[in-house]
């Protein structure tokens, strides 16, 4: 007989009181424990980083259980720098809370105040223009520097598209692909490597660019590709140790044979 199992979620109560239960153990552990008593934000930096591309891998595979799992360390880690900071008087995490809950507000006066917004658009740009009205200098100044390359192009057009320095349709995004790939050429031609890089560079920004216009996240997408390489390389490696060799073994004919099998059963 198939078991159905039933998932109930908790009450605004219980999330809160396990939400305290929290507090009170890392309220504990920081008293006793020699490893939590030592940690600071800097020492957990690199720690949270990790902890967030857990998270993001957990989503990218679709797995439930594993996307709460790593919620739960990436929470961790947040109230872990809040109690440090309390430590010092500095801020709790009360403080987090009621400040990201304030902007929440401010930043959405078509729910909290009288401005009618109708689209997401409407939404963004108006986001991007309270941003400078609270004194950020420049509509790029919240794009974090350690960003992943490929994030923050993405972020810096998402920006600039906020206050409409944008391309007004997707077959002039193109244009612009073709016309830096056009430029990449010349310069592989005259083999200046220093051009060639920064053309390389303008060639992968156009087509971000476009990938945004095409609906498409480019993040998602070469990381999508990174999986289905990996998987099928894998293969590759699977057949020449069912065959007694290693994979230095095979010839490039042999690989690339192997390498089609694969994208028909990988």
């Amino acid at each position: 007989m198939r078991r159905i199992y039933f998932l109930y979620m908790n009450t605004r109560e219980q999330q809160l009181q396990a939400f305290n239960k929290l507090l009170d153990v890392m309220d504990e552990l920081r008293q006793k424990c020699p490893w939590d008593k030592k940690q600071t934000f800097q020492s957990l930096r690199n720690n949270t980083i990790e902890e967030v591309y857990e998270l993001t891998d957990a989503i990218l595979d679709g797995d439930v259980n594993e996307i709460k799992k790593e919620l739960g360390d990436v929470l961790l880690h947040l109230v872990f720098y809040a109690k440090i900071a309390s430590e010092t008087n500095s801020f709790d995490i009360g403080d987090v809370a009621n400040s990201i809950t304030q902007k929440l507000i401010d930043r959405h006066p078509h729910i909290y105040g009288d401005l009618t917004l109708e689209s997401e658009n409407e939404v963004a740009e108006n986001w991007e223009k309270l941003k400078l009205k609270e004194g950020n200098k420049s509509v790029l100044s919240g794009v974090p520097k350690s960003l992943p390359a490929v994030i923050k192009a993405s972020r810096i057009q998402e920006k600039v598209k906020g206050v409409g320095f944008d391309f007004e349709k997707p077959s002039q995004v193109w244009d612009k692909v073709q016309e830096e790939i056009s430029e990449l050429k010349t310069e592989i031609e005259e083999k200046n490597q220093d051009k060639i890089e920064a053309e390389f560079g303008d060639v992968m920004f156009s087509l971000i660019n476009y990938a945004r216009f095409i609906n498409v996240n480019p993040e998602t997408a070469l990381e999508r590709t990174n999986k289905k390489f990996i998987k099928r390389f894998q293969y590759i490696e699977k057949i020449a140790d069912q065959k007694g060799k290693l994979i230095t073994d095979l010839t490039l004919q042999e690989m690339d044979e192997i390498w089609e099998q694969a994208k028909k059963e990988a």
